[in-house]
């Protein structure tokens, strides 16, 4: 009976040694082999370069989803099986010993088959090693398999603590847009109405969280009249003068206004256009008790604001930052040296990870500076080598998974790595007064401004794809997606580029001026001209007007975007558009 009974604990614990074996084998071959991250990869640059794509956005959120998954599912069959394969051997040794302690010469009577054939020593020795084998095997193949698990794990861990740290500032946009920025935490979420439905996708910096134009917004307004109030959700008087854009964080709208006397950072409630608290920059050690003297047109509240989700930073033409955080208590306050530069300060405000990024293109020394979001102590800073001063806004961008920080000068395009300052290359193309930033799509850099040239840089290391000097911006920004560069001049004409070959694809008159920079939202390019009438055109090589309406209000400011609303600075006021009931 007791031989009968390890007989058969043996006949199936070696079953078991070899199903988990084959298993353990058959998982190193598809661990090796699987590019399911790589492939969340390139749909992530893909969705970068195609600008916003809600469908190709749901894929990476799925195929994302599936590639944890297989993750962890690997990882949780190679733990399994180890442990099973080990307990099998044990059991299998165990069985085997107690089976044969009594059986060390064949007995002359007849025996049953499965114990005649059990018992015979070459035969014992042929189970035994063809067990331990298949037992050896699959262990060698789990520790094979090892590494991969670890790379991967590694690699999703790299990628988390990279996005924790980079996009918290852009949350944006292309692919940060669609992770960062739409899982960004929102601001006083807990204080707004069960009853107000607050979107997850932020506008966190001047034209969007990356500073690139470009907005995973869905639902969009394409039509409004603020004469017979159509759409439009709430307006009010701009509450001081300034040409800053608005952001937005959850429920709450924040900008900036300054003059001779004051210099205050607002904010206000998405969803009614209520107040909700205003914060100046008074007292703050080092701040010119007299403004350095700005143009009409530009003013001392020129920069637009940055939030994460956590803090709000403001810059103004004083050389005073501020940052609260998101109940507008002040955190801290700090002058980084009075401004000395023609028109006034105009370079707007990026936040990357817990650093506040300042283009400081000053006439006595250009810099660039990142100050602690903590602390507002500065945590580096670089001297730009820039002949004359810029009003460009930096911008960040993602090159072979690495942050680039990028400015416009005058001559130079620099790439700087954010955590540190230091220079990644530098390359001399620009000319006059840079003001419009940069754009970015499918792995190119572009930049354009007037009495210089539109060009294409490879990112990588700084060399030149192109150039081409019609239509060049003066004030706003161009933007890319994929395979066109669309700009806007300040003499009315729009233009797209093929974004490999620079050559002119589409050119259209429109007899207005342009300072707003386009923004692209949901296959549609966004720009309103400086007489407040509003084009929206189809995000497209050759594109078209698909809308085309007067506000009746001069707009100076980029708009901002969030679902189902957009919220726009006119010279006179500040308002909600939404999409109809």
């Amino acid at each position: 009976m007791k031989k009968t009974i390890s007989r058969n604990i043996a006949i199936v614990s070696a079953i078991f040694i070899v199903v988990f074996s084959v298993m353990l084998v058959t998982n190193y071959f598809k661990v090796s082999n699987t590019d399911a991250l790589e492939m969340v990869e390139r749909l992530k640059l893909a969705h970068e370069e195609l600008g916003e794509n809600p469908q190709l956005q749901e894929q990476i959120r799925e195929l994302d989803l599936l590639a944890r998954r297989a993750h962890f599912i690997s990882m949780g069959r190679l733990r399994i099986g180890v442990v099973l394969l080990l307990f099998m051997v044990v059991i299998f040794a165990i069985s085997l010993r107690i089976y044969f302690e009594k059986s060390k010469d064949i007995p002359d009577k007849n025996l049953d088959p499965i114990d005649d054939w059990a018992i015979q020593s070459r035969t014992r020795i042929f189970i035994v090693w063809i067990t331990s084998g298949l037992a050896v095997s699959g262990l060698v193949f789990a520790l094979l398999t090892s590494p991969y698990l670890k790379n991967l794990s590694s690699q999703k861990a790299d990628e988390t603590e990279y996005l924790a740290q980079d996009f918290s500032a852009y949350e944006t946009s292309d692919f940060e847009d669609s992770e960062q920025a739409e899982e960004a935490e929102t601001a006083d979420t807990a204080a707004t109405s069960e009853a107000i439905q607050v979107s997850n996708v932020t506008h966190n910096a001047f034209r969007g969280n990356r500073s690139l134009g470009l907005s995973s917004a869905r639902n969009v307004p394409t039509s409004w009249n603020l004469a017979t109030g159509q759409n439009i959700l709430w307006r009010i008087p701009s509450p001081r003068k300034g040409y800053n854009s608005p952001i937005i964080n959850g429920n709450k709208v924040f900008f900036t206004g300054a003059d001779e006397n004051v210099r205050e950072l607002f904010c206000f409630e998405l969803s009614s256009g209520r107040m909700l608290w205003r914060v100046a920059a008074t007292n703050i050690p080092g701040s010119p008790s007299r403004p350095p003297a700005t143009t009409d047109d530009t003013g001392l509240g020129a920069p637009t604001a940055a939030t994460n989700g956590r803090v709000v930073c403001a810059i103004f033409g004083t050389g005073d930052v501020i940052c609260v955080d998101m109940d507008g208590n002040l955190l801290w306050a700090r002058n980084i040296g009075v401004p000395d530069i023609s028109y006034g300060l105009a370079s707007s405000l990026l936040i990357f990870g817990n650093l506040l990024i300042i283009q400081y293109d000053t006439r006595n020394s250009p810099r660039v500076m990142a100050l602690d979001l903590a602390t507002g102590n500065e945590r580096w800073s670089v001297s730009r080598p820039e002949r004359n001063p810029s009003w460009s806004s930096p911008v960040i961008i993602t090159v072979e998974n690495r942050p680039q920080l990028i400015l416009i000068g005058n001559p130079g395009v620099t790439s700087y790595n954010p955590n540190n300052g230091a220079v990644n290359w530098r390359v001399q193309v620009m000319a006059g007064e840079p003001a419009p930033a940069p754009a970015f799509a499918n792995g190119v850099l572009f930049v354009a401004t007037e009495y210089a040239t539109m060009t294409a840089i490879n990112p990588i290391d700084g060399s030149i794809l192109w150039q081409n000097n019609e239509y060049l911006p003066e004030i706003s920004s161009p933007v890319a997606i994929r395979d066109f560069v669309f700009v806007a001049t300040s003499y009315g004409v729009v233009a797209s580029f093929d974004a490999q070959t620079g050559e002119l694809i589409k050119s259209m008159e429109l007899n207005t001026d342009f300072n707003v920079s386009p923004m692209v939202v949901e296959g549609k390019i966004y720009l309103i001209c400086t007489r407040g009438r509003v084009y929206i055109l189809s995000a497209q090589r050759e594109f078209r007007i698909i809308n085309s309406f007067d506000t009746g209000e001069r707009t100076y400011a980029t708009p901002a975007f969030t679902d189902r609303k957009i919220v726009i600075r006119t010279q006179n006021s500040i308002y909600c558009v939404k999409v109809p009931e």
